[in-house]
Protein backbone atom coordinates (compact mmCIF):
# COMPACT_ATOMS: atom_id res chain seq x y z
CA UNK A 1 0.00 0.00 0.00
CA UNK A 2 1.09 3.53 -0.82
CA UNK A 3 0.01 6.40 1.45
CA UNK A 4 -0.13 9.93 0.02
CA UNK A 5 -0.37 12.63 2.70
CA UNK A 6 -1.16 16.30 2.18
CA UNK A 7 -3.72 18.75 0.88
CA UNK A 8 -6.62 18.54 -1.49
CA UNK A 9 -8.26 21.67 -2.84
CA UNK A 10 -10.20 23.07 -5.74
CA UNK A 11 -8.19 24.57 -8.59
CA UNK A 12 -10.10 27.41 -10.19
CA UNK A 13 -8.90 27.08 -13.79
CA UNK A 14 -9.39 29.96 -16.27
CA UNK A 15 -11.73 29.17 -19.13
CA UNK A 16 -10.38 31.89 -21.43
CA UNK A 17 -13.42 34.17 -21.24
CA UNK A 18 -12.69 35.74 -17.86
CA UNK A 19 -14.41 32.95 -15.92
CA UNK A 20 -13.00 30.06 -13.88
CA UNK A 21 -13.93 26.37 -13.81
CA UNK A 22 -13.60 24.39 -10.52
CA UNK A 23 -11.32 21.37 -10.93
CA UNK A 24 -10.30 18.94 -8.14
CA UNK A 25 -6.63 19.39 -7.31
CA UNK A 26 -3.85 19.85 -4.78
CA UNK A 27 -0.42 18.29 -5.24
CA UNK A 28 -0.87 15.21 -3.02
CA UNK A 29 -4.46 14.72 -4.22
CA UNK A 30 -3.17 14.65 -7.81
CA UNK A 31 -0.35 12.26 -6.89
CA UNK A 32 -2.80 9.86 -5.22
CA UNK A 33 -5.11 9.83 -8.25
CA UNK A 34 -2.17 9.24 -10.58
CA UNK A 35 -0.92 6.25 -8.60
CA UNK A 36 -4.36 4.65 -8.34
CA UNK A 37 -5.20 5.25 -12.02
CA UNK A 38 -1.98 3.45 -12.88
CA UNK A 39 -3.23 0.42 -10.98
CA UNK A 40 -1.40 0.63 -7.67
CA UNK A 41 -3.17 0.51 -4.26
CA UNK A 42 -3.17 4.00 -2.79
CA UNK A 43 -4.62 5.60 0.34
CA UNK A 44 -5.12 9.36 0.53
CA UNK A 45 -4.52 11.00 3.91
CA UNK A 46 -5.92 14.51 4.13
CA UNK A 47 -8.97 16.35 5.46
CA UNK A 48 -11.98 16.85 3.17
CA UNK A 49 -14.76 19.37 3.68
CA UNK A 50 -18.41 18.38 4.00
CA UNK A 51 -19.33 21.18 1.57
CA UNK A 52 -20.10 20.72 -2.12
CA UNK A 53 -16.49 21.11 -3.22
CA UNK A 54 -15.45 18.56 -0.59
CA UNK A 55 -17.98 16.11 -2.00
CA UNK A 56 -16.51 16.74 -5.46
CA UNK A 57 -13.03 15.94 -4.14
CA UNK A 58 -14.14 12.76 -2.38
CA UNK A 59 -15.96 11.65 -5.52
CA UNK A 60 -12.81 12.36 -7.52
CA UNK A 61 -10.87 10.02 -5.25
CA UNK A 62 -13.53 7.32 -5.56
CA UNK A 63 -13.65 7.59 -9.34
CA UNK A 64 -9.86 7.21 -9.50
CA UNK A 65 -10.06 4.19 -7.15
CA UNK A 66 -8.18 5.88 -4.32
CA UNK A 67 -8.95 4.65 -0.80
CA UNK A 68 -10.19 7.64 1.23
CA UNK A 69 -11.15 5.84 4.43
CA UNK A 70 -8.40 7.75 6.27
CA UNK A 71 -9.52 11.14 4.91
CA UNK A 72 -11.40 12.76 7.82
CA UNK A 73 -14.36 15.06 7.22
CA UNK A 74 -14.50 18.65 8.46
CA UNK A 75 -17.13 21.36 8.31
CA UNK A 76 -14.47 23.93 7.34
CA UNK A 77 -14.93 25.10 3.74
CA UNK A 78 -12.77 23.64 0.99
CA UNK A 79 -9.38 25.21 0.30
CA UNK A 80 -9.19 27.08 -3.03
CA UNK A 81 -6.38 27.87 -5.48
CA UNK A 82 -6.83 30.16 -8.47
CA UNK A 83 -4.57 29.07 -11.32
CA UNK A 84 -3.07 31.85 -13.45
CA UNK A 85 -1.67 30.69 -16.80
CA UNK A 86 1.03 32.43 -18.81
CA UNK A 87 1.32 32.35 -22.61
CA UNK A 88 3.08 28.95 -22.43
CA UNK A 89 0.35 27.38 -20.30
CA UNK A 90 2.56 27.37 -17.18
CA UNK A 91 0.58 27.91 -13.99
CA UNK A 92 1.10 30.03 -10.90
CA UNK A 93 -1.36 29.96 -8.01
CA UNK A 94 -3.11 32.24 -5.58
CA UNK A 95 -4.28 30.30 -2.52
CA UNK A 96 -7.17 30.84 -0.13
CA UNK A 97 -6.52 28.62 2.89
CA UNK A 98 -7.25 30.52 6.13
CA UNK A 99 -10.02 28.73 8.01
CA UNK A 100 -10.38 26.08 5.30
CA UNK A 101 -10.35 22.29 5.24
CA UNK A 102 -6.87 21.25 4.07
CA UNK A 103 -4.85 22.40 7.12
CA UNK A 104 -7.08 20.68 9.70
CA UNK A 105 -5.49 17.19 9.69
CA UNK A 106 -4.31 16.44 13.24
CA UNK A 107 -1.65 14.01 14.51
CA UNK A 108 -4.09 11.32 15.69
CA UNK A 109 -5.79 11.31 12.29
CA UNK A 110 -2.41 11.04 10.57
CA UNK A 111 -1.10 8.26 12.81
CA UNK A 112 -4.19 6.14 12.15
CA UNK A 113 -2.80 5.25 8.73
CA UNK A 114 0.09 3.36 10.35
CA UNK A 115 -2.36 0.47 10.71
CA UNK A 116 -2.18 0.07 6.91
CA UNK A 117 1.53 -0.86 7.17
CA UNK A 118 2.39 1.13 4.04
CA UNK A 119 5.42 0.38 1.88
CA UNK A 120 5.65 3.94 0.56
CA UNK A 121 4.81 7.33 2.09
CA UNK A 122 4.58 10.39 -0.14
CA UNK A 123 4.47 13.89 1.39
CA UNK A 124 4.60 17.27 -0.26
CA UNK A 125 3.37 20.75 -1.27
CA UNK A 126 1.14 22.60 1.23
CA UNK A 127 1.01 19.43 3.31
CA UNK A 128 4.46 20.48 4.56
CA UNK A 129 3.45 24.08 5.29
CA UNK A 130 -0.11 24.57 6.58
CA UNK A 131 -0.72 23.86 10.26
CA UNK A 132 -1.64 21.61 12.00
CA UNK A 133 -1.42 19.39 8.91
CA UNK A 134 2.30 20.00 8.38
CA UNK A 135 3.30 18.98 11.90
CA UNK A 136 1.00 15.95 11.67
CA UNK A 137 2.58 14.82 8.41
CA UNK A 138 6.11 15.27 9.77
CA UNK A 139 5.23 13.26 12.89
CA UNK A 140 3.85 10.48 10.70
CA UNK A 141 7.03 10.41 8.61
CA UNK A 142 9.12 10.17 11.78
CA UNK A 143 7.12 7.18 13.04
CA UNK A 144 7.23 5.17 9.83
CA UNK A 145 9.33 1.96 10.01
CA UNK A 146 12.81 2.18 8.48
CA UNK A 147 11.89 0.04 5.49
CA UNK A 148 9.14 2.41 4.32
CA UNK A 149 10.19 4.41 1.26
CA UNK A 150 9.75 8.14 1.96
CA UNK A 151 9.15 10.31 -1.11
CA UNK A 152 9.22 14.10 -0.64
CA UNK A 153 8.10 16.66 -3.22
CA UNK A 154 8.64 20.18 -1.82
CA UNK A 155 6.63 21.76 -4.68
CA UNK A 156 7.42 25.11 -3.08
CA UNK A 157 4.84 27.87 -2.91
CA UNK A 158 6.96 30.82 -1.66
CA UNK A 159 4.06 33.12 -0.81
CA UNK A 160 2.59 30.47 1.49
CA UNK A 161 5.86 29.21 2.96
CA UNK A 162 7.06 32.68 3.91
CA UNK A 163 3.87 33.35 5.86
CA UNK A 164 4.38 30.23 8.01
CA UNK A 165 7.49 30.52 10.23
CA UNK A 166 9.32 27.24 10.69
CA UNK A 167 8.15 25.63 7.47
CA UNK A 168 11.57 25.96 5.83
CA UNK A 169 13.19 24.19 8.76
CA UNK A 170 10.59 21.42 8.57
CA UNK A 171 11.19 21.01 4.87
CA UNK A 172 14.94 20.78 5.44
CA UNK A 173 14.41 18.04 8.04
CA UNK A 174 12.18 16.03 5.71
CA UNK A 175 14.58 16.41 2.79
CA UNK A 176 17.37 14.95 4.94
CA UNK A 177 15.13 12.03 5.92
CA UNK A 178 13.78 11.38 2.41
CA UNK A 179 14.77 8.45 0.23
CA UNK A 180 13.50 10.03 -3.00
CA UNK A 181 13.19 13.78 -3.56
CA UNK A 182 11.34 15.08 -6.59
CA UNK A 183 11.99 18.79 -7.18
CA UNK A 184 11.65 21.29 -9.99
CA UNK A 185 14.29 23.84 -10.91
CA UNK A 186 11.96 26.49 -9.46
CA UNK A 187 11.93 24.60 -6.15
CA UNK A 188 15.71 24.39 -6.10
CA UNK A 189 16.12 28.08 -6.91
CA UNK A 190 13.80 28.98 -4.06
CA UNK A 191 15.53 26.65 -1.59
CA UNK A 192 19.00 28.04 -2.37
CA UNK A 193 18.96 31.07 -4.70
CA UNK A 194 22.67 31.79 -4.22
CA UNK A 195 23.97 28.50 -5.61
CA UNK A 196 23.77 26.79 -9.00
CA UNK A 197 20.95 24.25 -9.11
CA UNK A 198 23.38 21.37 -9.63
CA UNK A 199 25.20 22.19 -6.38
CA UNK A 200 21.97 22.35 -4.39
CA UNK A 201 20.79 19.03 -5.79
CA UNK A 202 24.13 17.42 -4.94
CA UNK A 203 23.85 18.82 -1.41
CA UNK A 204 20.36 17.34 -0.95
CA UNK A 205 21.69 14.00 -2.19
CA UNK A 206 24.76 14.15 0.04
CA UNK A 207 22.71 15.02 3.12
CA UNK A 208 20.50 11.95 2.88
CA UNK A 209 18.31 11.49 -0.19
CA UNK A 210 19.33 8.39 -2.15
CA UNK A 211 17.79 9.85 -5.32
CA UNK A 212 16.91 13.36 -6.46
CA UNK A 213 14.69 13.73 -9.51
CA UNK A 214 15.12 17.24 -10.90
CA UNK A 215 12.49 18.35 -13.43
CA UNK A 216 12.94 21.41 -15.63
CA UNK A 217 9.81 21.95 -17.70
CA UNK A 218 10.37 20.55 -21.18
CA UNK A 219 14.08 19.99 -20.61
CA UNK A 220 15.71 16.72 -19.60
CA UNK A 221 14.99 15.29 -16.15
CA UNK A 222 18.20 14.92 -14.16
CA UNK A 223 18.39 11.81 -11.99
CA UNK A 224 21.00 12.20 -9.26
CA UNK A 225 22.03 9.12 -7.28
CA UNK A 226 25.15 7.37 -5.97
CA UNK A 227 25.79 6.28 -9.57
CA UNK A 228 26.11 9.88 -10.74
CA UNK A 229 23.80 11.98 -12.91
CA UNK A 230 21.60 10.60 -15.67
CA UNK A 231 19.54 12.69 -18.09
CA UNK A 232 16.15 11.49 -19.27
CA UNK A 233 14.52 13.38 -22.18
CA UNK A 234 10.98 14.73 -21.84
CA UNK A 235 8.52 13.78 -24.62
CA UNK A 236 7.40 16.62 -26.90
CA UNK A 237 3.62 17.03 -26.89
CA UNK A 238 0.96 19.61 -27.72
CA UNK A 239 0.67 21.48 -24.43
CA UNK A 240 -2.74 22.33 -22.93
CA UNK A 241 -1.34 23.46 -19.57
CA UNK A 242 1.12 22.28 -16.92
CA UNK A 243 -1.37 21.92 -14.06
CA UNK A 244 -0.57 18.63 -12.31
CA UNK A 245 2.44 17.89 -14.53
CA UNK A 246 4.91 17.51 -11.68
CA UNK A 247 2.39 15.66 -9.55
CA UNK A 248 1.67 13.09 -12.24
CA UNK A 249 5.42 12.70 -12.87
CA UNK A 250 5.99 11.91 -9.21
CA UNK A 251 2.96 9.62 -9.06
CA UNK A 252 4.16 7.82 -12.16
CA UNK A 253 7.60 7.19 -10.67
CA UNK A 254 6.13 5.89 -7.39
CA UNK A 255 3.62 3.65 -9.19
CA UNK A 256 6.31 2.12 -11.42
CA UNK A 257 8.58 1.47 -8.42
CA UNK A 258 5.81 -0.04 -6.30
CA UNK A 259 4.46 -2.21 -9.13
CA UNK A 260 7.80 -4.01 -9.26
CA UNK A 261 7.97 -4.42 -5.45
CA UNK A 262 11.14 -2.34 -5.35
CA UNK A 263 12.33 -0.63 -2.19
CA UNK A 264 15.20 1.39 -0.81
CA UNK A 265 17.95 -1.05 -1.77
CA UNK A 266 17.17 -0.79 -5.48
CA UNK A 267 17.56 3.01 -5.48
CA UNK A 268 21.24 2.43 -6.26
CA UNK A 269 20.38 0.74 -9.58
CA UNK A 270 20.83 3.27 -12.35
CA UNK A 271 18.99 1.21 -14.98
CA UNK A 272 15.91 0.89 -12.78
CA UNK A 273 15.97 4.60 -11.99
CA UNK A 274 16.17 5.49 -15.67
CA UNK A 275 13.27 3.19 -16.59
CA UNK A 276 11.09 4.54 -13.78
CA UNK A 277 11.87 8.12 -14.79
CA UNK A 278 11.09 7.43 -18.45
CA UNK A 279 7.72 6.05 -17.41
CA UNK A 280 7.11 9.08 -15.19
CA UNK A 281 7.81 11.48 -18.07
CA UNK A 282 5.27 9.61 -20.20
CA UNK A 283 2.61 9.97 -17.51
CA UNK A 284 3.35 13.68 -17.16
CA UNK A 285 3.29 14.18 -20.94
CA UNK A 286 -0.26 12.85 -21.17
CA UNK A 287 -1.37 15.09 -18.30
CA UNK A 288 0.09 18.13 -20.05
CA UNK A 289 -2.13 17.49 -23.05
CA UNK A 290 -5.25 17.87 -20.91
CA UNK A 291 -6.82 20.89 -19.21
CA UNK A 292 -6.29 20.82 -15.46
CA UNK A 293 -4.83 17.98 -13.40
CA UNK A 294 -6.20 14.91 -15.20
CA UNK A 295 -3.62 12.11 -15.03
CA UNK A 296 -3.91 9.12 -17.37
CA UNK A 297 -5.15 5.62 -16.65
CA UNK A 298 -2.85 2.67 -17.25
CA UNK A 299 -4.88 1.51 -20.26
CA UNK A 300 -4.60 4.96 -21.86
CA UNK A 301 -0.82 4.80 -21.71
CA UNK A 302 -0.85 1.30 -23.17
CA UNK A 303 -3.27 2.26 -25.94
CA UNK A 304 -1.13 5.26 -26.88
CA UNK A 305 2.04 3.18 -26.98
CA UNK A 306 3.78 4.99 -24.12
CA UNK A 307 6.45 2.95 -22.30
Amino acid sequence: MIVVAGESLIDMVPTGDGAFRPVPGGGPFNVARTIARLGEPCTYLGALSTDGFGALLRTGLEESRVDHSFAPSTDAPTTLAFALLDERGAATYQFYFDGTSAPTLDEDQARAVLAMQPRVLYVGTLGLVLEPMASSVEALAAEMPDDVLLVVDPNCRPSVIESHPGSRERLDRLLRRADVVKASTDDIEYLDPDRPAAETVERIHAEGAAVVLLTDGGNDVRVVSDGGVQRVPVPRVALADTIGAGDSFCGGFVAWWHDRTLGKAELSDGALLKAATEFATSVSAVTCQRVGADPPWAHELADAGWP
